[in-house]
């Protein structure tokens, strides 16, 4: 826990026993909160890349679900993906993919804070045979780890175009029982504002309105396309809206209204999706773009500021996973989730590090020009993860030889 924010001088008077970490050339910033992505997904880096979202899921990524993910899948995925979002500052991560405690066994392995989804589906899949036992399962889990201090839910129906009115209701009503956030794809891509509105005769956000969903623990992942209405309503209902958009571009589902999207005072975060859809799970990265697209968006330099982006990434996140209170900011009572990001070269090589000088406002300095190779520290829960850019974790060892045989096995070819 954060005992105090102190000058040096008082902090060290007051805690003359505790150990010192000097970082004269870093700053110290809240852990950054990944508020959306498939972690286990790291596994499936590449392989399907220059594709629409329907062509990419359709033909590629679900077949190959179907035949490889597994609770071994999922756990080697997950560790990958703790791996590189630990080097990258991400001390929490909203996850949503199968074999969710696959996933949980691999977060606390790493060390790492994380907000699982209970995935809802109508269709089978390895994981689950039909909406009622997927929510089993999920509702199982929780009731197994909810009291653990770096695990927390959320339910995760996949999106508007995979899950029934009927299953929505039960959510719903699940959602308003247990008090949770309801994590779910929504106006991604204009293909799915068209095929909402032939099946349901509306867009999807106003079917989760008349199904229930709409409301504070409302997570809406992309909400690339939005009119000012359906922002109007968003904001109404205090919904938060995960913004992706490295894999918004990847993917061609078009630009996020960012600038509106916050005018409207929705809560902001903020994901790096999952690396099939990103290959990096850089969140560093997703912050600088997502400053950069909102200017060029609205026409406006002004649109999201830094101190905008670094709000996004760390207390937006944890205001869309409800844990403000316990996380995404640098503030007694809460817990130390810390990161520490070289703005400066090392006194002693001043000729290193040349893209980080002169630095003028170490907060710019930090959106749009650190990179997550400045990141030499990382502590969740004021334990330290990172130390100088080193993990001694034997968890996180051997990942790349785990990869090589999971990477054969993915691209083999299917027997007829």
């Amino acid at each position: 826990m954060i005992e105090a924010l102190l000058p040096r001088a008082e902090a060290e008077a007051r805690f003359p026993s505790y150990a010192r970490v000097p970082l004269g050339e870093h700053a110290l910033i809240p852990g950054l909160v990944n508020a959306h992505t498939h972690a286990a997904m790291a596994l499936m880096r590449g392989i399907a890349d220059d594709l629409p979202l329907m062509r990419w899921l359709e033909e590629h990524i679900w077949p190959i679900e179907a035949r490889h993910v597994s609770p071994q899948f999922v756990r080697d995925g997950t560790l990958l993906a703790c791996a590189e979002m630990l080097r990258g500052g991400v001390t929490c991560f909203n996850d949503m993919y199968f074999f969710p405690e696959a996933a949980l066994e691999a977060a606390l392995a790493a060390g790492m804070r994380v907000s699982l989804g209970m995935i809802v589906l109508d269709f089978p899949s390895v994981y689950a045979a039909d909406p009622d036992d997927y929510l089993a399962k999920g509702l199982a889990l929780r009731d197994r780890w909810r009291e653990h201090p770096l695990v927390s839910f959320c339910l995760a129906p996949h999106a508007p175009y995979t899950v029934s009115d009927a299953t929505f209701r039960k959510i719903a009503k699940i959602a308003a029982e247990i008090d949770v956030p309801v994590h779910i794809h929504v106006h991604e891509t204009a293909e799915e504002l068209e095929r909402s509105v032939a099946e349901h005769g509306v867009r999807p956000l106003a079917r989760l309105q008349r199904l229930g969903l709409l409301g504070p623990g409302l997570i809406a992942v992309h909400a690339v396309h939005l009119s000012d209405e359906e922002i109007a309503l968003l904001a109404r209902h205090g919904a938060s809206v995960a913004h992706c958009p490295s894999s918004n571009l990847k993917l061609a589902s078009g630009l996020a209204p960012v600038a509106r999207i916050t005018a409207a005072g929705i809560n902001l975060s903020l994901g790096t999706d999952g690396a099939a859809s990103n290959n990096r799970l850089d969140l560093l990265e997703e912050m600088r773009l997502a400053a950069l697209l909102a200017k060029a968006a609205a026409h406006d330099a002004e649109a999201m500021p830094a101190h905008a982006a670094l709000h996004a990434a760390t207390l937006g996140g944890a205001t869309a996973l409800g844990l403000q209170a316990r996380i995404g900011s640098i503030v007694p009572g809460k817990a130390a989730d810390l990161v520490a990001v070289r703005l400066l070269p090392p006194e002693a090589e001043s000729d290193s590090f040349p893209e980080l000088s002169p630095c003028y406002d170490p907060l710019s300095h930090l959106v749009y020009t650190a990179a997550r190779e400045q990141v030499t520290d990382v502590w969740v829960a004021g334990k330290r993860l990172l130390d100088g850019r080193k993990s001694n974790n034997p968890a996180l060892f051997g990942l790349n030889t785990r990869c090589k045989v999971w990477q054969n096995t993915l691209r083999a070819r299917p027997e007829p």
